[in-house]
């Protein structure tokens, strides 16, 4: 009995470990994939018991290999399997398992899966019979339209890129075109893959012809359209477009540079002249030109938009469209003629200033003051005397002398700031004149003193910052030299007896005259610190205002009424009694609300609204410099 039990354990452990075996080949089976999985019954343990006495030996056969057959749907469709064994059959769920002992196989019965019905509208209809070939219609053969010959006349703009990279040498050879420009415009054709920027279809750009149309205009703001002619080219001729594309770029940039004031440098003039010129980069005006709508109007816009200038170009404009000229007369060279001179050109000399004739072939004074006033009007010294240089002026055709004075002052405008400020400052040095805009509105006009031809008031711009009141007057190098040191050699106390003291420090002097009635600059000044060390101040010799010609000072600029320019520049919290309460007192300083700038400038020619020149002494040959220089340009 107890043999029986322990038999049956093992044979139930043993079917266990069969079920097991058959679900793991079934799931691991490659070809079975979409089976499911099993679930089996949990069997309990076998238990043994065996006496304490000596061990008991089963003789346990080994198990037969066991097959699964997994199969979907009802045992009636699947085929028979040969000699069922009549076993209880483990359900679990909806599956059946049927063992068959004899073929060692388990057959799972799995009902089929309900499924949605089938819409009708999506049941696969048959395909047509195709026609034969006696139904069909005759073909009817169509031939392709001729298509026209594609003819590519201008390389794309990758090809042109390699050829832009070999020429770019040749199309920046402009000359005046610095190094440093050159190397930008590389750079920016480097940045942009050696592609063109104004070469495109069979030519020009649209962009390229607006640029090219500016500089062919380059004559109506007094530059020379010679220094900006663009180069013919072939549309076959890869090279010849690399290169005018380059060359382009090249003038472009030349042309925006000369129309800030670049083609002179003003320092090289005279020390004297030391405006602070806003030249453009290449890279700077490539840059607005490549990525402007208009880049003909923004190359344009480089030249100055004040309108002292446009003036000045309108008047260029109606000088050259009238075609009637004052006849020249032609003068014999021969020696200088002088006040009381005879000679024999003196009719000639009368006849191109417009005189009457003379019964004797003197230079009278009629004929000196006349050849003094164009002297002036030319740019010349006006001593009255016939001259070489003289001589060749009146040679020229009145327009044409008149053109070049014209083009000469344009330029002096381009030295200026593009933004004078709403508010601000401006001394006309020849007109002896200060004038002041507050808000784009003139609001202040009056006479001034600027420096003798010897110590000429220098030309610049720059922004005031502050007043003093009260101030003191410290001798400039210069007049210590001339003056006081030959004074104090002679006599130690040359400078105390004038009001001055003298600080001495080691082997330096220095002679300051205190605030007072006579000091030099009067009871105010107007700063604006500059490498010249001139400022605007008060005058203790107001009545030297009265005259015509005021070049007095030794360089700085004297105004008539100072309490009326620091009403206006102090702002409405210094009223000109307030200021005038501090006269006497210490030295004060007053600073302005924000800075104001000021433009000390050379206008010897000024053309008012209604297009009439008004033109003015060239005091310290400034003028003249200008325009000897625009002609000697090569």
């Amino acid at each position: 009995m107890r043999r029986r039990l322990l038999a049956e354990s093992a044979s139930a452990a043993i079917l266990a470990l069969a079920l097991g075996i058959a679900g793991a080949f079934a799931q691991e089976a490659p070809h079975e994939a979409a089976a499911p999985r099993l679930p089996l019954p949990e069997l309990p343990a076998p238990l043994v018991m065996l006496p304490e006495a000596a061990p008991l030996k089963l003789d346990i056969p080994a198990p037969p290999e066991l097959v699964l057959d997994l199969r979907t749907g009802p045992a009636e469709e699947q085929p028979e399997l040969a000699a069922p064994l009549d076993a209880t059959e483990l359900v679990t769920g909806a599956i059946s398992v049927t063992p068959q002992p004899e073929d060692r196989i388990f057959l799972l019965e799995i009902p089929a899966p309900e499924l949605p019905p089938v819409d009708p509208a999506l049941t696969a209809r048959p395909a047509p019979e195709a026609p034969s070939p006696a139904a069909l219609p005759a073909q009817i053969e169509i031939a392709p339209p001729a298509l026209p010959e594609v003819v590519l006349s201008l390389p794309s703009a990758l090809e042109l890129a390699a050829h832009i990279a070999q020429r770019a040498e040749d199309g920046l050879a402009v000359p005046r075109l610095a190094q440093r420009e050159r190397a930008d415009i590389l750079a920016a054709y480097a940045a942009n893959e050696n592609r063109p920027f104004w070469i495109e279809g069979k030519g020009w750009s649209p962009a390229g012809k607006q640029l090219v149309a500016q500089l062919a205009r380059a004559g109506q703001d007094g530059l020379r359209p010679a220094d900006y002619a663009v180069p013919a080219f072939e549309a076959s001729d890869k090279n010849g477009l690399a290169e005018a594309d380059v060359r382009l770029s090249a003038l472009a940039v030349l042309y925006a540079r000369d129309a800030r004031g670049g083609r002179i440098d003003p320092r090289r003039l005279s020390k004297m002249l030391t405006p602070e010129l806003d030249l453009p980069s290449a890279t700077e005006v490539l840059s607005e030109l490549a990525g402007a709508a208009d880049p003909g109007a923004v190359l344009a816009a480089y030249n100055p938009q004040h309108e002292g200038y446009r003036r000045l170009k309108a008047k260029l404009a109606t000088l050259r469209s009238d075609d009637e000229d004052v006849p020249s007369v032609r003068i014999p060279a021969g020696p200088p003629l002088r006040l009381g001179m005879r000679d024999q050109r003196v009719p000639l000399v009368r006849a191109r200033l417009g005189l009457g004739a003379s019964e004797e072939p003197v230079f009278d004074r009629s004929t000196a003051t006349a050849l003094a006033e164009f002297q002036k009007q030319a740019g010349l010294r006006a001593d009255g005397v016939l001259s070489n240089q003289t001589l060749a002026a009146l040679g020229s055709p009145p327009a044409a002398r008149l053109e070049n004075d014209i083009i000469a002052q344009m330029e002096r405008w381009r030295w200026l700031p593009a933004d004078l400020g709403a508010s601000h400052v401006m001394v006309n040095v020849p007109e002896f004149r200060m004038r002041m805009v507050h808000d784009g509105k003139p609001v202040h006009d009056t006479r001034v003193i600027v420096g003798k031809p010897q110590s000429a008031t220098p030309i610049f711009s720059h922004k005031m910052e502050y007043v003093v009141v009260n101030p003191s007057w410290y001798v400039p190098p210069s007049i210590l030299k001339k003056e006081f040191l030959p004074g104090l050699k002679a006599d130690p106390d040359y400078a105390a007896k004038r009001g001055y003291v003298v600080t001495r420090r080691g082997n330096s002097i220095s002679v300051r005259q205190p605030p007072g009635e006579r000091n030099a600059l009067g009871w105010i000044k107007f700063m604006f610190p500059n490498d010249h060390a001139v400022y605007l101040h008060d005058t203790p010799n107001r009545r030297l205002f009265a005259g015509n010609k005021r070049a007095l000072s030794h360089g700085c600029v004297r105004v008539e009424n100072p309490f009326a320019l620091a009403d206006l520049v102090l702002g409405p919290e210094w009223t000109n009694e307030r200021l005038k309460r501090l006269i006497g007192s210490g030295e004060r300083t007053i600073r302005l609300p924000q800075p104001l700038p000021i433009h000390l400038v050379y206008n010897t020619l000024v053309v008012n609204e209604a297009g009439a020149i008004t033109t003015f002494e060239d005091l310290y040959g400034f003028h003249r410099l200008v325009r000897t220089a625009l002609e000697r340009l090569s």
